[in-house]
């Protein structure tokens, strides 16, 4: 393995990724990328678009850091496409995979508030507003520039091989990338992910992310009859859906938030799970709503609740016409159902547990029914284990750059594409986010804080230098980079 020479140093790769964050080049890159309008749920009108941020921005930026670029079409019709940069240095190195997403959830240009709109970003303090500047153009970007730095530091070397996928379909599900990667696994085959998505869990301090959540979307449907009745001569003579239903949905959570399925509960944390939450804080930022401490699993900590507990939310109440009721007794009540879940649940389970809970409560006229396509949404949860040594190293490289001990979270709370890479390709996955709570992802005035995406670009720049110094970076890890892929897979 190539070794760095005196005039070649780590703090000299992370102050040319400081450097490309303060003196404007992120913004100036940035900009450009959010102004592509990458909507994904505007399929198939959006492709062009989306075809256009790969061949236009992605391929000759890739090609600037020393990538070769293939641009695959998405097996699925009318979905998304990917590309895949492949920067092949030594066969004897390690090869790290890496991770983003170009496209975004719709703009919503009519309920932005602040900067200028979606797709022009704007600076306000320490604040940069835009479509796509947190989730995931900016993450990327930030990723893409430390992986030049440290080539430039070196060179022209890395130190290790790298490929990069550029998706444009995971506000969509990642439609076709499992069956994707599955297809042409020796092209995307790696030994390690190491990606950058969703938030840390406190905007000072860097973060780990070992899995996900899996999330599994389902109706509950109370239909009694084929219309309404007047609710004056038919009140107290035939049943009330709505009401039905919302007696049964009692049975599944408590007043307090607690599960009362034995089926649909969490397995149990594993010890270093347990320990790696013990050192996690919950931080909604100042825009965040306050935890409520009565709500959730008993007897677990907030990080517990949100990082290793399985949760059933109602995420929609249908009756009768909401927004001009009328008196009329409805005909049927739906409630659309969500399970969040961790590893080591049995996901097929779900909906057959859940309707045996029912039926067994004398709840027969409510039924588990799979959601509409639209409303599919479905995930499996994964996890690479906090004591892993990939998690090791890396929570050795970014302590060594920031100089604070990184939150270890062993799945996020919510739900990315995250089993292509364990279950698919075999590897262990790290993700580090570059955002934080009160970003406003999804939703109108989205942005980055500056601080932060500094301390991105100079954690990642050590991070990839680390790699590719291997052990002599990181004398007391004990850790080898060729990791043995048993046990990668997740838990």
């Amino acid at each position: 393995m190539p070794n760095s020479t005196a005039s070649e140093t780590r703090a000299g790769a992370v102050a040319r990724a400081r450097a490309y964050v303060e003196d404007g080049t992120f913004e100036t890159e940035l900009a450009r990328r959010v102004a592509f309008r990458t909507e994904s749920q505007k399929l198939p009108a959006s492709l062009p678009e989306l075809h256009r941020y790969l061949n236009e921005d992605m391929t000759p930026a890739f090609a600037r850091l020393g990538f070769a670029t293939h641009i695959y079409d998405n097996p699925l019709p009318n979905q998304g496409p990917v590309l895949l940069a492949t920067y092949l240095e030594d066969a004897r190195l390690p090869t790290v995979l890496g991770y983003g997403h170009g496209d975004v959830i719709r703009g919503l240009e009519d309920q932005w508030t602040k900067g200028r709109g979606p797709w022009i970003t704007a600076r306000d303090g320490n604040r940069l507003y835009g479509r796509g500047t947190a989730d995931n153009k900016g993450q990327h970007t930030l990723n893409m520039a430390a992986l030049g730095a440290v080539r430039a530091e070196r060179g022209g070397r890395l130190g290790f091989n790298a490929k990069f996928i550029i998706e444009m379909g995971e506000e969509t599900g990642s439609k076709g990338l499992a069956e994707l990667v599955a297809a042409h696994k020796a092209a995307f085959a790696a030994d390690v992910l190491i990606a950058s998505d969703g938030p840390r869990v406190e905007p000072e301090r860097p973060t780990l992310t070992l899995g996900c959540r899996g999330a599994i979307n389902f109706d509950l449907v109370c239909d009694l009859r084929a219309g309404g009745h007047h609710s004056g001569n038919w009140g107290g003579l035939i049943a009330n859906p709505a009401l039905i239903l919302a007696h049964a949905l009692a049975t599944i959570v408590g007043p307090t938030g607690a599960l009362l399925v034995p089926a649909l509960k969490a397995p149990p944390m594993s010890p270093a799970v347990k320990a790696a939450l013990a050192d996690v804080a919950i931080d909604g930022g100042e825009d965040g709503p306050a935890i409520d401490p009565w709500w959730g699993e008993p007897g677990h900590t907030p990080a517990e609740r949100v990082y290793g507990s399985n949760v059933f939310h109602v995420l929609a109440f249908t009756a009768g016409t909401p927004g001009r009721p009328v008196n009329a007794v409805p005909p049927s009540a739906v409630a659309n159902c969500q399970l969040r879940f961790i590893a080591g649940t049995d996901a097929e389970a779900v909906m057959p547990a859940l309707q045996r809970h029912l039926d067994a409560r004398g709840f027969t006229t409510v039924k588990v029914m799979p959601p509409p396509p639209a409303n599919d949404g479905r995930f499996a949860a994964t996890r690479t284990e906090p004591d892993h040594p990939w998690a090791l190293f890396v929570a050795g490289s970014l302590q060594q750059s920031a100089n604070i001990k990184p939150a270890i979270v062993p799945q996020m709370g919510g739900s990315i594409c995250n089993d292509v890479f364990t279950d698919i390709l075999g590897i262990p996955t790290i993700w580090i986010p570059h955002s934080y709570a009160s970003c406003s992802q999804h939703a109108p005035n989205e942005h980055v804080l500056m601080p932060l995406c500094r301390s991105a670009a100079e954690v990642m720049a050590g991070l990839y230098w680390d790699i590719g110094e291997g052990m002599r970076a990181m004398p007391a890890s004990g850790v080898s980079l060729r990791a043995d892929r048993q046990g990668d897979r997740r838990s």
